[in-house]
């Protein structure tokens, strides 16, 4: 969440923002009319209230004469009246500015999703290969019907060895990741709404939600383990030599999938619930992009370890979320599409997430300051099992296990 000072200070740049994230209906003058509004108001309750206090302490002592008992009854009907008032302007006013987007760097190409631009590329791009849903549904690794049978559509069984190559890649991605010094974390697979709504994700009242709430609850489930690790530390101010702090959280992740029409969604590629390893950093203003840099190359590690050939894309203004200030997708090369198909992904969120949880530094001179988020996803299991089936499934039927993964099937193909 920007402030609103700042968004005062920078309205240019905030609007600027605004268009090339394509948002619309956030009207600026409005917020600005909302939060003047608001702050009269809020002078009136003031102004009152200071009054009622006089004429109460001018009541002690003796007996209250008619006129200040009368005084007494309009004075509360009054403020009950405003803060009633205040109440609906204020949550008028946050609502509006929760909308607002962060800010965009100056590197963020413009436009909608195709303007997005190729910074690095890795690896052969083979010209055929096997379809996984066709290839794990011929070897009874992958059961959809019984899935939806169970829980609906897009939901599904995995088990045998693709179920044992999904715990294989869990394992070498807390080895990549706690290497690299992130602590490891199981997380809640749920979290209220003012962390959902505070991490940059739609509120439950908008059409745009992606997740499931719980009914009667005020709770949602996790899309990303993005959401409870950015409020571990909310409410909290962190002293300046414990940043840059690392975690990597293990989670489920649920999703709706609201506004896929039109997207790819074979098979595993596009799920209502997968599992994911995230990276996420917490971390002084002046080191968010260096380590956004680093999350990045540990992403590409993982990728290039597996032997998966992929792009990096510099996402575009107009296919970035509300928190990011910025983006980079890693795509896998889909020899079995002829394409890249969206893989991973790592955001520079700079204070957005912060401010809107209320997560601050505490510099060496005393100040206080509110500190940056990045997260990183190091593997999406569903996703990451379908690359490695379209790359490594060989002619006879049977998959070649990546080397790095060998350590912990013990074999040479399932």
């Amino acid at each position: 969440m920007l402030d609103i000072n700042f968004i005062r200070a920078n309205r240019e740049l905030v609007q600027h923002s605004i268009n090339e994230k394509m948002y619309k209906n956030i009207d600026l003058d409005k917020l600005f009319a909302l939060d003047d509004q608001r702050k009269s108001t809020l002078q009136e309750v003031e102004s009152l209230r200071k009054e009622r206090n006089q004429n109460t302490e001018s009541m002690k002592g003796g007996k209250p004469t008619e006129e200040q008992i009368n005084r007494g009854k309009v004075l509360k009907e009054q403020i009950a009246t405003l803060e009633a008032k205040l109440n609906d302007e204020e949550t008028n006013f946050k609502n509006l500015l929760k909308a607002v987007p962060n800010i965009i760097f100056e590197d963020v190409p413009l436009g909608d999703e195709s303007a997005s631009v190729e910074v690095a590329k890795w690896g052969e791009q083979k010209a055929e290969g096997v379809d996984h849903l066709d290839y794990a549904t011929s070897r009874d690794w992958v059961d959809f019907e019984r899935g939806t049978k169970v829980a609906g559509a897009k939901f599904y069984y995995i088990k045998g060895g693709l179920a044992l190559l999904e715990n294989a890649l869990i394992q070498f991605g807390i080895k990549k990741v706690t290497e690299h010094g992130f602590t490891l974390m199981d997380v809640p697979d749920m979290v209220n709404s003012r962390v959902l709504e505070g991490t940059g994700f739609a509120p439950r009242s908008s059409e745009q939600s992606d997740e499931y709430y719980i009914e009667g609850e005020d709770l949602a489930m996790i899309a990303t383990a993005e959401m409870p690790i950015t409020g571990y530390h909310m409410d909290e101010i962190i002293d300046e030599d414990k940043l840059p702090l690392f975690y990597a959280g293990f989670s489920a992740c649920f999703r709706k999938e609201a506004g896929t029409y039109g997207k790819h969604t074979r098979g595993l590629f596009r799920v209502h619930q997968f599992n994911k390893l995230e990276m996420y950093s917490f971390c002084l203003p002046e080191q968010s992009k260096e380590i956004h840099e680093k999350i990045r190359a540990i992403e590409e590690e993982i990728w290039q370890e597996l032997g998966i050939p992929y792009h990096i894309i510099n996402i575009a203004a107009g296919d970035l979320g509300a928190p990011a200030a910025k983006k980079y997708d890693i795509e896998y090369w889909s020899p079995v599409d002829q394409k890249y198909r969206e893989l991973t992904s790592c955001s520079n969120c700079t204070d957005f997430q912060a401010k809107g949880l209320n997560i601050r530094v505490r510099r060496k001179d005393g100040t206080i300051e509110t500190l940056h988020t990045l997260n990183g996803t190091a593997i999406s299991l569903a996703r990451t099992m379908v690359a490695v089936i379209e790359n490594f499934a060989e002619k006879d039927g049977k998959l070649k296990v990546p080397a790095v993964l060998k350590p912990y099937l013990g074999v040479d193909e399932l």
